[in-house]
């Protein structure tokens, strides 16, 4: 979208929405095989997706995908079933208004060593959940049990009363607990991690406790270039990883593993998302700084200067390309994959928002 590929946009997200069965999309396609649908974040993302081309394309949600649904439909069909409960797992908790997810349906979904399994409900997903359903609101879709803009509110509400930590000054990374657990009653991980930045990037907080988890961010996560996937600080709940034959692998009290290199079962997926830096989630990083401060120019400034710091990576590693991961110690070696697609186009997706701001 942000390179003006809008032609190329409308036809991946249509061919997607083909794909959406009772609230949930496919987290790989093979030819006609869609069955992989272990991701919560996915149909999500997919809705971020056709709120910024309907805005450059006004329209596009009423764009028929099978000759019966619209997008808006696939995209009323995705809220419905997470409030009822998709046949893959997920589920709303009515209470608080906030969507409970499996085992590594995130994007931290390693497996075997399963490092992040982050069951329950995780920061990133009740964002874009309220995102979907202030979508809904706006595009007028039919509601189901409630109004659009009443679940959203309730959820925006618990997400800020559950997940912020005071005498931390940031958002909880999840609430863990197993299927049917009341959000209220689940456990809260209070480690630092990159989502916390998405409630920010997303649009839903600004102000104090906003910037305060911008600045925790500046503290312990930023590097040249990418975010650290933990922050390099002990944990008060232990974050354990055993490996495939019940050892366990890592210090639960001092989680952070700072150099993604080694043996990959019991060496890198244990550092994948427990230190290592990620390239995707650095631009991320620039938007939550721009709205923190309610784009003053001084904040917009300071967000170019940091996403300008992709340049060292376009211009040293794979030429033009930008790596998928770095070492979360110094010297921040580049890893992982040397073109990750992600990577540049959330760069790209944020410069063209911060380029043209005074």
């Amino acid at each position: 979208i942000s390179a003006g590929m809008l032609d190329d946009t409308r036809d991946l997200l249509v061919t997607f929405a083909r794909f959406e069965e009772n609230g949930t999309l496919p987290n790989t396609i093979h030819g006609e095989n869609a069955t992989n649908r272990d991701t919560t974040d996915a149909p999500l993302w997919f809705g971020v997706a056709c709120q910024e081309l309907e805005e450059r394309r006004a329209g596009f949600c009423e764009t028929l995908v099978d000759g019966k649904r619209s997008i808006a439909d696939v995209l009323r069909s995705i809220a419905v079933n997470y409030a009822r409960g998709t046949p893959n797992g997920i589920r709303m908790d009515a209470a608080a208004g906030l969507i409970w997810s499996p085992s590594h349906f995130t994007w931290m979904d390693t497996n075997y060593p399963a490092s992040t399994p982050r069951e329950g409900y995780p920061i990133e997903i009740q964002a874009l959940w309220v995102r979907l359903l202030m979508q809904l609101n706006a595009i007028g879709a039919k509601p189901d049990r409630e109004p659009w803009d009443e679940l959203a509110a309730r959820a925006e509400s618990s997400l800020n009363e559950l997940f912020w930590i005071e005498e931390r000054g940031w958002f909880a990374d999840a609430l863990w607990c197993r299927a049917g657990i009341a959000a209220s009653a689940a456990t809260r991980d209070p480690s630092l991690r990159s989502n916390a930045l998405f409630p920010i990037s997303l649009g839903l907080f600004s102000g104090e406790r906003a910037r305060r988890t911008v600045d925790a961010a500046l503290r312990y996560l930023i590097i040249p270039g990418a975010l650290r996937s933990l922050a390099p600080l002990p944990v008060t709940t232990p974050l354990a990883i055993y490996g495939n034959h019940g050892g366990l692998l890592n210090d639960p009290s001092h989680p952070y593993w700072g150099r993604y290199e080694g043996d990959e079962d019991t060496r890198r997926k244990p550092a994948y998302h427990n230190g290592t830096a990620w390239t995707w989630t650095f631009p991320s990083f620039c938007e939550a700084l721009v709205r923190a401060w309610n784009f003053d120019p001084s904040a917009v400034a300071a967000a170019r200067a940091y996403l300008l710091s992709t340049r060292a990576l376009m211009h040293n590693t794979c030429a033009g390309h930008i790596p998928e991961v770095m070492d979360g110690d110094a010297p921040h070696t580049p890893r992982g994959c040397d073109a990750q697609a992600w990577s540049a186009t959330e760069a790209l997706r944020v410069w063209e928002l911060v380029r043209g701001m005074k």
